[in-house]
């Protein structure tokens, strides 16, 4: 799965990857995760979105709990999680429209859950609320979204693929030549060699998958590979700055040799957004 598979550290024992990770565990991890998600496509694709449906979930109590935790600040839990499981079903039937109008409605909602509080905090609550419902379930529905056109498959194995090959291909020239940091007073491990390590495994998967599973043009698919690399490493980053400022270094502990469902998400959930944009610009449902 993705996340920050590029970022090396040989201080770390034995067991552990470079990247600071139990690496059998976290293949493991990650093979049970790609089964589960390979057998919802190829069965009955619209149970990927309860996949979606319960990541959100639990990534939105991680996230939550950590800001309750190390930031003091309270999300309106009930409203957010009910309102981010509207945003992903809804998203089903209902497009982008029924996305933007659960969201429009979880805030409404937030802002008058927070109430009884009184003045104190208001303000950082309803921010944190307001964000955890647009950076979680909000930017999980465009995955959704993927699924219920007749090549819904297709679509989603190649945002999947195309985030997956991103981090994958990072890891491995990172691990192997990375010297020159991208963002050091970031994720200082996270290199330029590594980044385009990302490119090209991105590029190559969007080309391939876009042209053999969709039918669309190479060309379509190079451009589609790159800007998934560009959200992808987007992704990480942000992740890493939120985590950096909360003084944190996983989300949650869920996932073995992975962290938390958030570290795992941080990647894929701005990806789905121009995943689903992309694809129904070159590949129109």
């Amino acid at each position: 799965m993705a996340g920050s598979g590029e970022e090396a550290s040989q201080s770390e024992p034995e067991k552990a990857s470079r990247a600071g990770r139990d690496l059998p565990a976290a293949i493991g991890v990650g093979l049970v995760l790609g089964a589960a998600i390979i057998v919802s496509l190829l069965t009955v694709r619209f149970l990927f979105i309860g996949i979606i449906a319960i990541a959100i979930a639990v990534g939105t109590f991680e996230f939550a709990g950590v800001l309750r935790r190390v930031a003091h600040s309270k999300v309106a839990m009930i409203p957010v999680l009910v309102g981010g499981q509207a945003m992903i079903w809804l998203a089903w039937p209902f497009g982008r429209e029924g996305a933007l109008t659960a969201f429009v409605l979880t805030v409404l909602a937030c802002l008058l859950w927070r109430l009884p509080g009184g003045a104190k905090g208001y303000l950082r609550d309803i921010s944190s609320s307001v964000f955890a419902a647009a950076y979680l379930p909000l930017f999980g529905a465009f995955a959704a979204m993927l699924v219920p056109p007749a090549d819904g498959v297709g679509r989603v194995l190649t945002f999947l693929i195309a985030v997956v090959a991103s981090d994958t291909g990072g890891y491995i020239a990172g691990s192997l030549g990375g010297k020159h940091p991208m963002a050091p007073t970031i994720s200082p491990k996270k290199s330029w060699e590594g980044f385009a390590g990302s490119m090209i495994a991105g590029i190559v998967a969007g080309a391939l998958t876009l042209s053999l599973m969709l039918h669309g043009h190479a060309w379509q698919g190079v451009l589609f590979g790159a800007a998934i690399v560009l959200t992808a490493t987007l992704g990480d980053l942000v992740e890493s700055l939120i985590k950096r400022d909360l003084g944190i270094k996983d989300m949650g502990t869920l996932l073995p040799g992975h962290g938390g469902i958030m570290d795992r998400l941080d990647s894929l959930l701005p990806s789905a957004v121009v995943s689903w944009l992309l694809l129904s610009a070159f590949v129109p449902a």
